[in-house]
């Protein structure tokens, strides 16, 4: 199982990165540090944010074609609304341009976490209230940030600030108030962005994220556990065992170099 899981993060590393990027002045490392600082993050709508199929274009000098935007918001309707929640739950880095998929993308949206916890789910968990009944209710989308030039190195906060005239990263969310209900310990592992044994599904995903990769296990006592996997090759991946709805065990392996570490904390 877990060869099994380390090829798969192998082959989402190998579509992430293709070959002939020359150009791309973005370093492995710079990477890693932008999807820590960028996935899972919450922000608040600035504008009516339109469900697009295909990725909405915004420069990275803050400005976007609003009549584009407007016709598709005719066309599919709304991802978000000016003061909805969104979060950035899959982040993708091409020749020129940031890829950010909000809510799950398309075809994710406010009701993705009701089957977060079934078999093959590759949702993200809004950590308060129910799913909506409203068929008109936020969705997913996507947008794409044109540099116009091969990418350099920079911060997620850069990255925050340039998407500020739509999305505003710097107010308390929900995930914030919800986390301030819960233990010191479990509170300071989300905030660093980390799984720890005792979390339930819901806070490892407001700590990490959607996981690339899922696999189910059972024993030969019957007792049945659930694996996530985070990360990417060469790099650090952490598998995330849940028993029922708990963390029971974090491990970290750093590809190619065949080491592990137990979780510390």
């Amino acid at each position: 199982m877990r060869v099994f899981a380390t090829v798969a993060v192998l082959s989402v590393a190998a579509s992430v990165l293709p070959a002939g990027r020359a150009a791309d002045k973005l370093t492995m490392e710079d990477r890693i540090e932008l999807m820590r600082g960028l996935m899972a993050e919450y922000g608040t709508a600035k504008v009516l944010l339109p469900r697009s199929r295909k990725a909405l274009e915004f420069e990275a000098s803050g400005t976007w074609d609003k009549q584009q935007w407007a016709a598709v918001l005719r066309d599919n309707g709304p991802a978000a609304r000016t003061g909805d929640m969104v979060q950035i739950t899959k982040v993708t880095f091409e020749s020129d341009r940031i890829v950010l998929d909000l809510n799950g993308g398309y075809n994710g949206g406010r009701h993705w976490y009701s089957g977060v916890h079934m078999t093959g789910s590759m949702g993200q968990a809004v950590p308060m209230g129910q799913p909506t009944s409203d068929a008109n209710a936020p969705g997913g989308t996507t947008i794409a940030i044109l540099f116009r030039k091969p990418l350099e190195p920079m911060k997620a906060t850069e990255v925050k600030k340039m998407l500020a005239p739509v999305i505003d990263f710097d107010k308390h969310t929900v995930t914030e108030i919800y986390s301030e209900t819960l233990p010191p310990e479990t509170q300071k592992a989300i905030k660093e962005k980390r799984a720890a044994e005792g979390m339930n599904h819901e806070q490892v995903l407001m700590a990490l994220g959607r996981p690339v990769h899922k696999s189910r296990e059972i024993s030969k006592e019957g007792i049945e556990t659930e694996d996530w996997v985070y990360g990417q090759a060469p790099g650090k991946i952490t598998f995330v065992t849940f028993k029922g709805d708990k963390v029971v065990k974090v491990k970290e392996e750093y590809a190619g170099l065949g080491t592990m570490a137990q979780d510390p904390h």
